[in-house]
């Protein structure tokens, strides 16, 4: 056959395929005159057929370029900016635990944390400039709970969700709060203090000195709400209040005045270890240690939980951190999937008893998140490298395409332009034939179905559990599959996928996909001579160790069991 005939019969093929499935939309005459060689009657309409085809080609051309593009998109990364109120140790564990979560889960998320350093206005500003930096989700823990509301209602106008952490502001217009429980801590610690002045020496009334944090924020009303009422209805004891900033400074010297002017503290319990290290600074200075009983709230290692080892301290309340279930709550917000909207993290006491144990725990997960800080780094500078190599190889695939097409274009019009000659030559009497009513029935029979021939329409639900089974069964090898990556062939969503499959499976689709995976082996145990790791992986399971347990749950015997059967 020569070769610029096979050129002619492909090149009909395709317009043929592209118009039955209605890719390139031609009027009659002009796709039958397409199959056929035309005469000098139709030679305006095939050269007019055939400058549309070209013009085709060009929109095709565009939509492959758009297709090869979209290679390039990349699995949305969630934003979500962080106000702490101040720094300090406690603050900086947060951060650190934030960080190291940003791909601890399914999504990705960066984390952009901005600290006011104690100073409200700065907090607003931060805020407001967080807001229109574009995240997705604001993390704050308000220095101040009034003040700090206006600021938090203009993120909420912008359908921003607001998370509070630790201490909330002035304002219920917020999406979800985590945190420990401020009240429950300062009761706790007056439990404690009650049972630290029951251990006293007898002969005078115990005198116990709180000293709270600002009271203009959340925690310090809270914790003095709690310790305030755990000491209600014991009139054996002395109590006093005093309110501080926070800071080590002030806690020195209003127990250096206490001290100086008496009477002498029993029992002193401060809002947090960095104030309990001022009392303990004014305590010795003034010859009384020993006496003074300290007592704070934070219980980090190498800051509270350190200062109990030392015995500057009686004990120490560990406040709950956990940055990556602030994380977590971030991401579960953002892709619309169940959460809670009042988060209470536990804390615990800790004494001189229990110290080194608690101590020990603390500073190994300190390590191993920094551990998982160092590899998040080098992820990201992997992910980096890797993006940069996708694109220019996209990019390359995108020349070498344009180049093959411009090339089959250039062909294409040359052997047109030679087979137009060549037909306006050989015209003959069949092409005439063509109109006439014998060959206008054969072209409708050619193109007409009778209904009964029609295939039955099928439900919904049918054609998805199909295009379903081949998607699984297409990628089932794969022991990485996610199914996003399942949801992504069928145009949905992750939730959308696990909804459908569960309407009309009663199944997840993790427990379909199990379940497909083990169908496949007990077919191949049974078919073929493969061991069960080959067979095992060629499913899509990690291990044959727990593809055996799978199957035995499924099938009540291990896969040797049912192939010696």
């Amino acid at each position: 056959m020569p070769v610029q005939v096979l050129l002619m019969q492909t090149g009909r093929a395709f317009l043929c395929v592209a118009v039955k499935k209605r890719l390139i939309s031609l009027p009659f005459p002009f796709f039958y005159l397409s199959l056929h060689a035309p005469n000098k009657q139709n030679e305006n309409m095939a050269q007019g057929m055939r400058t549309l085809g070209g013009r085709q080609m060009g929109t095709t051309l565009v939509l492959l370029l758009a297709v090869l593009l979209t290679a390039c998109t990349q699995e949305p990364v969630y934003r979500i900016g962080v106000s702490q109120c101040g720094a300090g140790r406690w603050r900086e564990k947060v951060n650190s635990e934030m960080l190291a979560a940003q791909h601890l889960y399914d999504c990705s998320a960066r984390v952009s944390i901005a600290c006011a350093y104690d100073d409200t206005e700065r907090q607003i500003s931060q805020i407001d400039s967080l807001a229109n930096s574009g995240i997705d989700l604001l993390v704050v823990a308000p220095n101040e709970a009034a003040p700090i509301a206006e600021a938090i209602s203009r993120v909420r106008q912008k359908g921003i969700p607001v998370i509070y952490f630790d201490r909330k502001a002035a304002t219920d217009d917020y999406t979800a709060f985590i945190g420990g429980s401020n009240v429950d801590a300062g009761r706790t610690m007056g439990d404690f203090a009650v049972q630290t002045a029951e251990d006293l020496p007898s002969g005078h009334k115990p005198l116990i000195l709180e000293i709270t944090g600002a009271m203009s924020s959340s925690p310090a009303q809270e914790r003095h709400k709690g310790f305030s009422e755990a000491l209600k209805g014991h009139d054996e004891l002395n109590y006093v209040c005093q309110e501080a900033d926070w800071s080590s400074e002030q806690a020195y010297r209003i127990t250096l005045e206490q001290i100086k002017n008496g009477p002498l503290p029993d029992i002193v319990f401060c809002h947090n270890d960095g104030m309990a290290t001022g009392v303990y600074k004014a305590v010795v200075e003034t010859g009384t240690e020993g006496k003074v009983r300290i007592m704070g709230i934070d219980g980090l290692p190498g800051e509270g939980i350190e200062y109990v080892q030392f015995g500057h301290q009686v004990g120490t309340y560990i406040y709950p951190t956990h940055g990556e279930k602030i994380v977590e709550l971030a991401i579960n917000i953002l892709t619309g999937q169940p959460y809670e909207r009042e988060n209470t993290m536990q804390g615990m006491v800790v004494t001189q008893d229990d110290v080194d144990i608690v101590d020990l725990n603390g500073r190994e997960l300190m390590r191993q998140n920094e551990d998982l800080i160092t590899i998040q780094s080098k992820l990201e500078d992997s992910l980096v490298l890797y993006d940069t190599q996708h694109k220019l190889l996209v990019t390359s695939l995108i020349v070498i395409v344009v180049l093959i097409i411009a090339i089959g274009m250039m062909w294409r019009a040359y052997w047109q332009t030679k087979m137009t000659i060549r037909q306006r030559q050989t015209m003959n009497e069949e092409q005439a034939l063509f109109y006439t009513d014998a060959n206008t029935r054969k072209v409708h029979d050619i193109f007409y179905q009778p209904e009964k021939d029609m295939p039955a329409p099928r439900s919904q639900d049918i054609l998805f559990a199909e295009k379903l089974n081949e998607a699984i069964r297409k990628h089932m090898s794969n022991p990485n599959l996610k199914m996003e990556e399942l949801g992504d062939e069928l145009g949905l969503g992750r939730v959308q996928l696990y909804r459908k499959v569960k309407s009309i499976t009663g199944q997840t689709p993790v427990e379909l996909l199990r379940q497909m995976r083990l169908q496949q082996a007990y077919a191949l145990l049974g078919n073929s001579t493969k061991t069960v790791a080959e067979i095992a992986f060629e499913v899509g399971f990690n291990t044959p160790g727990y593809f055996s347990k799978c199957f035995k749950e499924q099938y009540g015997k291990l896969p040797m069991e049912l192939r010696e059967s």
